[in-house]
């Protein structure tokens, strides 16, 4: 059978094509507006679900989306308008109905690190509005993705929690 992008195999990270900032996400601050960054990492969640078999045509197709349960985004360095912007997704574990996943926001044309989101994922049975596992096929693909992304190396700040920092 040839190889589609539902079959190839994934050597690193996901990457995202290129994304601009647009002017009305930038705020008074003059750098993109911390709700935008979550707009950019969606869109590029959306490009990987499509990697995935997830995408629109699944949902009208088999009834079945995904739904954000858990997000924690970290700002490390503003992104402003013009910037171009690049998102790397890896697919740390999945389940059944539950796929955890971590991206980091790279400027696209000079790689450094702006910001990183880790989320869980759930699938969802849209007729039903309810967690649901996820068809043998799909959970098939997942689990070759997942596979391969496990030989990556981790980026830092997976499994990062919000406190206050340790006092001396």
């Amino acid at each position: 059978m040839p190889e589609t992008a539902a079959t190839a195999p994934i050597a690193g990270p996901f990457r995202s094509s290129i994304m601009q900032v647009e002017p009305q996400w930038i705020d008074y601050n003059g750098h993109l507006n911390m709700a935008y960054y979550n707009v950019m990492f969606d869109r590029a969640i959306d490009e990987f679900w499509l990697e995935l078999g997830m995408g629109p045509a699944y949902m009208k197709e088999r009834g079945g989306s995904s739904f954000t349960a858990e997000c924690h985004v970290r700002y490390l360095r503003e992104i402003h308008l013009g910037d171009p912007v690049q998102i790397l997704v890896w697919l740390l574990e999945a389940d059944d109905k539950r796929l955890h996943t971590f991206e980091e926001m790279r400027h696209g044309a000079e790689g450094w690190l702006s910001a990183t989101s880790e989320n869980m994922s759930l699938h969802m049975d849209m007729n039903a509005r309810r967690v649901a596992p996820l068809p043998p096929d799909i959970q098939q693909r997942i689990a070759g993705i997942a596979r391969a992304h496990s030989a990556l190396v981790r980026p830092e700040g997976i499994g990062r929690s919000v406190a206050m920092p340790a006092k001396r």
